[in-house]
Order: C-alpha cells, then structure tokens, then sequence
C-alpha cells in the first residue's frame, strides 16, 4: 500500500514536472493590437485644398485718356448703380480722322450688339428658371404624395439653384454690357468735342462691393488703364484643383463640405461644373501631377459664410458615396492571401484565420461585404511572426 501511494506521488510530481517544462519551452504570447468590427455611418470622399472666387467680376478700366481725380473708394465699400467711381478730365480733343472715327463708331456697335446679347441671355436665363421652379413644384408635390423618391426631390432643387445663380450671373453681365456701351458713347462724345465732354463721370453699372483700387492717387491716366475691380460677393464659389484621377469619379451635383475656412460652422455646397481641360502641378514632393479646377456651388445659408470674401483659403470635402449602415474595419487589418483578402481574427487567445470581402476603402477604413460580423475582433498589421493558431495577446 505504501509503495502505491509512493508512485502515484512520484507520477503526480512527474507530470508537474513534464507541465512546467512544456509550459517553460513554449512560446510566449505574442503581443498584437485588435480594433472591434462595427456597423456604422461610412462614406468615400476625396479631401483636397482650395479658395474662392467670385464667379462675377468685373474690372473698371478709364475710357478715355486724361487726368484722374483722386479715387475715394476704398475696399469693401458697397455700391449701388448709378454711384459714382471717379472723374476723368479727358484730354484735349484732337478732331478723329475718318479712319479713328470708324473705329470708334464700330466699338460703340459692337458694345451694343452684345448689350442686346446680354439682354437675350437674361431672357433665356428667366425662362429656365420659371421652368425650373414649376418642375420643383411638381417633384414636391409628387414626393409628398409618395410617387417619387427624395433623389429627384434632390435634383430638382440642384437645378432651380444652379437657374437662380445663372441669371444672376446674366443680370451682371447684362449691367457690364450696358456699362461698356456707355463708355463707348462716352468716347465717341470727348473725341468729336461735342459739349458737356469737359469731365466725364464714371459710376458704377451695378450693385457691387469694391474688391480692389488699382490706383488711388490723381495723375494722368491712358485709355485702357485699368482703376477698380468689383465683385458680387453673393456670386462666391470655390474652385479646387484635384488629381485627374480623382476627377474623373466625380459628377455635378455631388454633395461637397468645406471646412477649415476660419468659421466654426461646416459649410455645404455642390459639385458645379468640372472643368474639360487639365494642368501639370509640381507638389510638394517635387512630382509632376496631372489637376483639374472643379468649381462648387455654395448652398449654406449666406449667413453661414458672410465674412468669407474672394481668394480665402478653404478645405474641400467631395462625398462620393455614403451610407448610415456599412460594417467596417481598419484597413491595417487586411493583408492578401490565396489572391483574396483575409485578416485574423482574436479567438480565445489564439489568431484564427478569416477569409473576408472587402468592398470600398475610404481613408484608413474599409468597408466589409462577407465574413465578418460587428462585435468581432481583428488583429491589426499582422506579421511575418503570426499565423492560424498562433497564440496571441491584446496589448
């Protein structure tokens, strides 16, 4: 009996021996860093830096030669037609030979042949807008009825928007033409020396904001020279250079964010035209890149953006395509295998293998088609060291 109990003593101490050897000889946990799979809001934009501008500028230049009177305008001063820019007091009259006189004659024909261009275009502009606003009304009515998606609530507004900013931007032409018609009367009048030439008086062809003065002080100015700069700041937008690659997945119409303006509110706008042709940009790396200006719409409230101004710096967000439900993981996670995706996953302490589907990447986040399930763990920038059933710890 005493020699039983010795051996099964001698047998328990083996076994504890051959455990903590084996224990001893195996290799430790290797340390790994995981992030949980989730079900969330996932979206695939493109950010890139841009600055505004104004789509409606206009640059005063002096119409006849003379002496300058001081200009008073300053910056920032707002305009209303008819308010006064500055004078000039032509130079003497020299009487036109017959050839300076033709010329002169056909400047003030071609000023008025494309004031009534303008005036057309104003007309044509107007009709689209009534067209547009009548089919916004009636997708309106269509949504609430429930006979149409939102998507084409959506659009219609995009078109009565972008209608509205197109005849703005029509009415500016139409005052610049008018201006320059004036102009060319006025030229012709000092040239042929007819009274009432002595000081000619130029005022402003529309409501504007001066953008810039050219030139402040009194002094002879030449034809041509050009004095002030005026802009509708309503007419502001944004253009963004981006990589060509880029571009061409973009289309107008796609929802844009713009931060990091200087305000603490977002600011939203809409893709409004992409432009045909591309540039060369060397970047900061000293690589040569193929960009493309893309224009955006402002549709925040003008509130929202009152204090932004012309050629301010901007962050531009395009979203290409988002959605509220999309199971997601860091990209760190994935690695090739077999010619597919994979990643392991933490299992128990030890690294199991998962054979997945990814579908759109979007920054350091890929969106999961197959194989996972939210809640489940993955291991990030898996190595060389770690493979199916490698023993493994969460750092």
């Amino acid at each position: 009996m005493k020699h039983s109990k010795r051996r099964l003593i001698l047998a328990g101490v083996g076994v504890a021996l051959l455990l903590a050897l084996g224990l001893g000889f195996r290799s430790p946990a290797i340390l790994v860093e995981t992030a949980e799979v989730q079900q969330g809001p996932f979206r695939v934009s493109i950010e890139e830096e841009g600055r505004t501008r104004l789509a409606d500028r206009y640059e005063v230049s002096a119409a006849v030669a003379g002496h300058l009177n001081r200009i008073e305008l300053e910056p920032g001063d707002r305009l209303e037609p008819g308010d006064t820019l500055f004078t000039i007091n032509p130079s003497a009259s020299i009487p036109l030979d017959s050839r300076s006189r033709s010329q002169a004659e056909a400047a003030l024909a071609s000023a008025e042949a494309a004031l009534l261009a303008a005036h057309s275009l104003v007309d044509s502009e107007q009709a689209r807008l009534q067209l547009a606003e009548t089919e916004l009304s009636r997708i309106r009515r269509l949504v609430n009825a429930g006979h149409v998606a939102v998507d084409a609530l959506d659009r219609a507004e995009t078109e009565q928007r972008q209608a509205d900013a197109a005849l703005r931007s029509a009415r500016f032409a139409a005052d610049v033409a008018r201006h320059e018609r004036d102009n060319a009367q006025a030229v012709l009048a000092v040239t042929s020396g007819q009274p009432g030439s002595e000081a000619l008086i130029v005022r402003s062809p529309l409501s504007a904001t001066v953008l810039r003065r050219l030139r402040q002080s009194e002094g002879p100015v030449l034809a041509g020279d050009k004095l002030l700069v005026l802009g509708d700041l309503d007419s502001l937008e944004v253009e963004v250079d981006v990589l060509s690659a880029d571009a061409v997945r973009l289309r107008p119409g796609m929802p844009v964010e713009l931060e990091r303006w200087g305000g603490d509110s977002l600011l939203n706008g809409l893709v409004k035209r992409i432009e045909p042709a591309g540039f060369t940009k060397v970047s900061a790396l000293g690589v040569d890149e193929q960009r493309v200006w893309v224009i955006v719409e402002l549709i925040s409230p003008r509130a929202a953006w009152q204090h932004l101004g012309d050629g301010y710096r901007v962050e531009a967000r395009f979203v290409q395509w988002q959605a509220e439900e999309v199971l997601q993981i860091p990209t760190s996670a994935l690695f090739r295998q077999s010619g597919g995706w994979a990643v392991y996953l933490l299992n128990n302490g030890r690294a199991q293998l998962r054979e997945i589907k990814p579908g759109r990447r979007s920054g350091l986040v890929t969106e999961i088609i197959e194989g996972l399930g939210a809640g489940e763990r993955v291991i990030l920038y898996p190595g060389q060291e770690i493979a199916a059933g490698t023993r493994v710890k969460e750092r």
